[in-house]
């Protein structure tokens, strides 16, 4: 496999929140929906909870720097509906990205569930201004976005894998940071 140009790749900055994120996010999917059936888990709620607010951070920072910078243009023979479809379903994982943890600090911030919401010990995060309805349709909705989050990762990394093995294009490798070097 060759190297990419640098107008191929996406940003080194770009690449450390690609993957920085998703370890993140995998980890708080693991902990989030595993809680209830694993009782190891559900001693790291507080950890997910902090990881949320991370998750949370790092995506304003990555959509402040994307914003700014442009990604690489999808590969040429790429069908225009086939960008259509990445491109749709990139802002719909930001979109994820922001309302998970949005939701999971709604549901920890009403008055009937209120409790600290700890950034690993450091801190405290202030807790959101949220009635008692609005924290349960919080709970409501991050239970479903976890799981549309699994469903949207899992065909992300499908179609990543299909674009390597099967297509044999750059789109996978313009992320992978191994490539990364100039």
């Amino acid at each position: 496999m060759s190297r990419l140009p640098r107008d191929e790749r996406y940003s080194r900055v770009a690449i450390w929140f690609h993957w920085t994120i998703a370890v993140l996010i995998v980890a708080n999917l693991i902990i989030g929906i595993g809680h209830d059936g694993i009782p190891a888990l559900r001693r790291l709620m507080g950890a997910h909870m902090a990881i949320g607010i991370t998750v949370l951070v790092l995506t304003a920072l990555r959509l402040v720097w994307r914003l700014g910078h442009r990604p690489p243009a999808y590969p040429a023979a790429m069908p225009s509906w086939e960008k259509g479809v990445a491109h749709a379903s990139h802002w719909t994982l930001y979109l994820l990205m922001v309302a998970l943890p949005v939701t999971g600090w709604m549901m920890v911030s009403g008055p009937e569930a209120r409790r600290p919401l700890s950034w690993f010990g450091l801190f405290n995060v202030p807790l959101l201004p949220v009635s008692g309805a609005a924290s349960g349709l919080g709970h409501e909705a991050h239970g479903v976005l976890g799981w549309m989050m699994v469903a949207l990762l899992v065909l992300h990394v499908a179609a990543a894998l299909r674009h390597h093995y099967i297509r044999r294009d750059s789109i996978l490798i313009r992320m992978a940071p191994a490539f990364d070097r100039h």
